[in-house]
This record gives C-alpha cells, sequence and structure tokens, in this order.
C-alpha cells in the first residue's frame, strides 16, 4: 500500500487533538480536581480489540514518570517546552502508562509485557486488578513475553510474598537482554540518570527474575513464540529488546515496545529516548519498524503511548505522526 505523506503541521496538530480527547492525564493542571469537578472513580484499565481470530485486551498497569529531559534527550530546552505547553503535558514530568496486552491463541492466553509492578514507582502495580476485572486470575496465564528486560517490563514476574507471580507461566526473555542484564553485572553509564537510580534499576531486574529462573525460555528476535505472534529484531534501546507482530488472516497489531516512550516527543518530533542504549542502533530500528508501519497501515500498540495506547503511524515530511484510534464501546 502507498504510504501517507502529510503536512507535518496539520499532522501534528490532529495528532495532538486526537491525544487529549483520548487521555486527559490526572497529573496535570486539567485534571478533574483543577476544575472543581469530583474525582472519577472506577476508570476502565482495560480495552478488548480482536485481531482477526484473536482475542486481545490492553490491560493497564499504571504509570511510571520522569523528567522529560529523559525521553527527549537531544530536545533544545526551549523547543521542548514548547512542545510541552501545547500538548498541555506537564514541564516537569512526563507521565508514561503501562500497556500491557494479553491475547488468547493456539488455546493459550499470553501476557505481552510483565508491566512495572512497584519497581519504579507507587503508580504501578495495577495489572492484577485489571485482570481481575475480566474475570481471570495470574494462574489463568500459560505464558508472559518479555521485549527487554527493563524493570518497567517485567516487575510484576515476582509477587509480594517473593514467590511467581504467575505460578503456570513460562517467561519467554530475549537472550541478548538476558546475557547483558540477568547474567552480568551491567554497565548502566549510558543512562541519563542518577547513579542510585541506576542501581536500583539493575537490582530489579535480576530481583524481579529471581523466582521465574528454572521457568525462562530464551529466545532470538525474529521467532515465532506462539501461533500469531511473532518477535521482530528491534534492538539498539537494549541489546536484545524485541518487537511484536500479533497477526491472524488479514489483520495485524504491532507493538512497537519502547522504540517510543510518548508520540509528542518521540514520534510527532524526532528526539532520542535518554535511555537507549545504542543510540544509532535504535534509531535504525525505530525508522524501519515505523515506516513497516506506516506503508503497510498496521495499526499500533506503543507500550508507554496514552493508554490504550493503539493508533497508526503516519509518514510525513519530516519523519512520523502518531494519529490515535478512536475508542470502540
Amino acid at each position: 500500500m502507498s504510504v501517507f505523506t502529510l503536512n507535518r503541521r496539520a499532522v501534528m496538530l490532529t495528532a495532538v487533538t486526537g491525544a487529549s480527547a483520548l487521555f486527559i492525564p490526572s497529573l496535570g493542571g486539567f485534571g478533574a480536581a483543577a476544575q472543581g469537578l469530583p474525582a472519577a472513580l472506577g476508570n476502565s484499565g482495560h480495552y478488548r480489540v480482536r485481531i482477526g481470530d484473536i482475542s486481545a485486551t490492553v490491560l493497564s498497569d499504571g504509570v511510571i514518570e520522569g523528567p522529560p529531559r529523559v525521553y527527549a534527550s537531544d530536545a533544545p530546552e526551549a523547543a521542548l517546552q514548547e512542545v510541552l505547553r501545547r500538548a498541555f503535558l506537564p514541564s516537569d514530568r512526563m507521565t508514561l502508562n503501562l500497556n500491557t496486552l494479553l491475547i488468547e491463541t493456539g488455546g493459550r492466553r499470553i501476557l505481552i509485557e510483565a508491566g512495572a509492578g512497584k519497581t519504579m514507582g507507587p503508580n504501578g502495580g495495577r495489572l492484577f486488578e485489571n485482570l481481575a476485572a475480566i474475570g481471570l486470575g495470574p494462574a489463568d496465564i500459560d505464558g508472559v513475553v518479555i521485549s527487554h528486560t527493563h524493570p518497567d517490563h517485567v516487575g510484576n514476574l515476582r509477587a509480594a510474598d517473593g514467590g511467581r507471580a504467575f505460578p503456570n507461566a513460562t517467561v519467554f526473555a530475549p537472550k541478548a537482554d538476558w546475557d547483558f542484564f540477568v547474567r552480568t553485572d551491567p554497565d548502566l553509564s549510558y543512562m541519563p540518570t542518577p547513579e542510585e537510580f541506576r542501581l536500583r534499576f539493575a537490582r530489579n531486574i535480576k530481583t524481579s527474575f529471581e523466582p521465574v529462573m528454572d521457568h525462562v525460555e530464551l529466545y532470538e528476535a525474529g521467532a515465532e513464540i506462539a501461533p500469531g505472534l511473532t518477535t521482530i529484531v528491534a534492538s539498539g534501546h537494549t541489546p536484545g529488546m524485541a518487537a511484536f507482530l500479533v497477526h491472524s488472516g488479514k489483520e495485524q497489531l504491532l507493538l512497537t515496545a519502547d522504540l517510543a516512550y510518548h508520540p509528542v516527543v518521540n514520534i510527532d518530533r524526532p528526539w532520542l529516548p535518554g535511555p537507549d542504549r545504542d543510540k544509532e542502533t535504535a534509531l535504525a530500528s525505530r525508522r524501519r519498524i515505523f515506516d513497516r508501519a506506516a506503508a503497510d497501515r498496521i495499526p499500533v500498540l506503543g507500550f508507554h503511548f496514552p493508554f490504550p495506547g493503539i493508533g497508526h503511524m503516519l509518514k510525513t515530511d519530516g519523519g512520523y505522526a502518531w494519529a490515535p484510534a478512536n475508542w470502540q464501546f
């Protein structure tokens, strides 16, 4: 199919408007309290979709936060602040969602990404209540597939009592990440964060995997994990990070993991995420996979994008733009 090439300014305004309509951050100045309204109770943390014959549900694990500069490492400060202001986002922090995906394929329930738990702040760890909201528990999960081994993707593997949070699940992890983060003491000096954070970050990876060490299967990106679930090489952010393609018949959904953190700074603007270990390789992976999504018009799920994180990648004259999908009731 042909790639849409659109005017960058028009697409950016459309994408920002769509994102604002889909998700109003509760921590900014535009939340319910700021309007004098009572706080909403019981907002949905799950969102069902179908991909051909595959039943899929986005399950939120909550949110994490960090300084915007971390996620837009090469952005001029004035430009970064202006982009945040125009998108109605706080200037001092960026809120990132944790969008895991549960699929039912080949008679198995497979969770793509485990989520953060409490490894990266108090506002993660919502996965289990959202799983319960669709009538399932941790024991109903047959497999957990991890794109890369950062704590916000593996934190929920460890239960509060130190045991396996998903007692019947095989955990699939990329081999190159396992070798770098789990089997050794990784050098994280490339991360634009304080040393104390980096030490805690590395420790949380190992702690999260401790209870499942005998239940891990390592994979090389490109492998098919289950019928309708294929991994795609997306290295650079970490040595072995994979993206995922969920497919059934003619329908597909592309999961981009951490190729981008937030559409406003990593898609509508081409700024580079600071936590990318190899920025040049990550940039090449980003362009290759985003180009594919745009050219083939494949719906995309962004792990950190505003919930439920589903939309389309558009090609523009200067790069890309994010178009959130309309909410389906």
